[in-house]
């Protein structure tokens, strides 16, 4: 369903500048965006992804990785095809490099943001994710699910990579509740070979989220021989810190896929490290992923049990209305 997108403006000879991602697309006549989903039909800017979903499935929250909001819910999660970073180790590379010039249109289902509503209410979901591609280049559809969602006494959440503009980080923070920042590492170099992208964007929407109070989680995956160094791990620790102490970080394992196949899985003893190097740098809440070890929450002054995860999802919570019962902290999250 094509669909008239936001943040855009006319240039001369029928080109048009996308001001949706920090690409800021500069798109020629029948041309597509970075993207791949957004496209300028006789000077104008779609995007044709609108109603169009790839994914649909009823996740644990734990899975988007989420840990401090609203642990032990279910999230409905969704996506379209597309994605404005070409990063070598995606591992949902299948629909996320796809692009709207060579789609298979059956693949595709077609979902209005109604329905998504409607379906989320019906399966008890508490929040609806915008996950699995980059939710910034399907914004409109997510946008309008999210007011509705909004209206509905929903969740919205966004699984993103950070690449987005201000402008449109202002637009959906109204009815944003929660977000999942990749950070992929702190490196501008690094970015631009592996993702074609840049790193200062991401830093600036982490910020920016911090500030407008959206509740915020920030996931590493960490690629042997790209970003596993202690110098690199200790930078992205520490400027978090700075930003806050309290922000969780997930430091995931990372398995060969796609264009990454000669890369080697991430050592358990790196994640381990990592942690380590984390804690080091102050910050008060770190979670190691796609391993069976490190997903527990501990009250940071006292050590105290506060949530037991196992398989996804929560096994157990030892909270008093958002505080340690042992020491009586208070711990930054959103726990009902």
């Amino acid at each position: 369903m094509n669909k008239e997108a936001v943040l855009w403006e006319k240039h001369d000879q029928k080109k048009v500048h996308c001001h949706l991602c920090a690409h800021e697309c500069r798109i020629s006549e029948s041309k597509f965006g970075i993207c791949g989903v957004r496209q300028n039909v006789n000077g104008i800017l779609y995007t044709l992804v609108y109603g169009q979903a790839i994914a649909v499935n009823i996740d644990p929250i734990e899975k988007k990785p989420l840990y401090h909001f609203l642990p032990g819910s279910l999230s409905y999660s969704m996506a379209t095809i597309g994605c404005n970073f070409k990063c070598g180790f995606c591992q949902n590379w299948q629909i996320s490099q796809a692009s709207m010039e060579k789609a298979d249109a059956h693949a595709m289902r077609t979902l209005l943001p109604e329905r998504i509503v409607q379906e989320a209410k019906e399966k008890n979901c508490l929040s609806i994710s915008y996950t699995y591609t980059e939710p910034t280049i399907f914004f409109e559809y997510a946008y309008d699910t999210a007011m509705l969602a909004k209206e509905s006494g929903l969740y919205n959440v966004f699984v993103t990579n950070g690449y987005m503009t201000k402008q449109a980080l202002d637009m959906i923070k109204p009815c944003l509740d929660a977000a999942n920042v990749d950070l992929k590492s702190f490196s501008d170099a690094s970015y631009k070979k592996n993702c074609k992208a840049r790193l200062q964007p991401v830093l600036d929407t982490i910020a920016a989220m911090k500030e407008m109070d959206i509740r915020l989680e920030v996931t590493t995956l960490v690629v042997p021989g790209e970003n596993d160094s202690d110098e690199e791990l200790g930078k992205i620790a520490e400027f978090l810190a700075l930003i806050d102490r309290d922000i969780p970080w997930h430091i995931s394992r990372f398995h060969p896929d796609y264009q990454f196949l000669h890369h080697a899985a991430t050592p358990l003893e790196t994640l381990r490290r990592a942690k380590e190097i984390g804690l080091e740098k102050g910050l008060h809440f770190i979670y190691l992923g796609n391993v069976p070890e490190g997903s527990n929450t501990y009250c940071h002054r006292c050590h105290e049990l506060l949530v037991e995860r196992r398989y996804m999802g929560t096994e157990k919570m030892n909270l008093k209305n958002g505080r340690c019962p042992s020491c009586n902290l208070e711990i930054s999250g959103t726990w009902s």
